[in-house]
């Protein structure tokens, strides 16, 4: 039982190791391997990916971008030692420098937050391209996850209504009703957060 809580208290077990890395190290060690999604573009690493990564943390405090099963910052996975393979990965479009792409791992193949956790982050790094030197960061869900497929077909959906309007879709705003599969509903924006994204 003590091991079971300590991946919800941050350690494991006997109060004496810390199993994070820090936002001022890069670890690919730590870090899920870049996915399909990042094909072909050039894949952020060392100082690059620990930039972008510590304005990730800032932008996901100020949005409110939390895990809540494991009670913090989204960010922060990225350095959670008891999770290597999953976290973000970031890379430079090969043909347009000014798009970046944000791939998400969740830490299981069915882990139900993916579709709110996504959806978030791409609303808060869109949401304040002010603070960074992109016209859009375009995420995408690891297609390791049972639901990749619909939940990429609703964040293409939400980058389109991005690049189109110039401001953050609300996902009723978006015409998604073409891209479900049979059987399948994407969430309702209501039920997919309690934080402000």
């Amino acid at each position: 039982m003590a091991g079971l809580f300590s991946q919800f208290v941050g350690n494991d077990g006997n109060g004496d190791d810390d199993p994070y890395t820090s936002y001022e190290t890069y670890r690919p060690e730590f870090l899920p391997e870049p996915g399909p999604s990042l094909d072909g573009h050039r894949v952020l690493t060392d100082d690059e990916h620990i930039a972008f990564h510590q304005l990730t943390r800032e932008v996901f405090d100020e949005r409110g971008v939390y895990d809540m099963t494991f009670g913090y910052n989204l960010a922060k996975l990225n350095l959670d030692t008891r999770h290597p393979d999953a976290g973000f990965r970031y890379a430079l479009n090969s043909e347009n420098d000014s798009i970046l792409h944000a791939e998400f791992t969740p830490t299981t193949p069915f882990c139900p937050q993916s579709d709110t956790l996504s959806i978030g982050a791409f609303r808060a790094w869109n949401g304040l391209t002010e603070r960074h030197e992109y016209d859009i960061v375009q995420v995408s869900l690891a297609n390791t996850h049972h639901r990749s497929e619909n939940i990429n077909a609703e964040l293409r959906a939400l980058a389109d209504e991005f690049s189109t309007t110039g401001s953050v879709p609300d996902t009723d705003s978006c015409n998604l009703d073409a891209m479900r599969k049979p059987g399948e509903d994407f969430p309702a924006q209501d039920h997919q957060t309690d934080t402000p994204f």
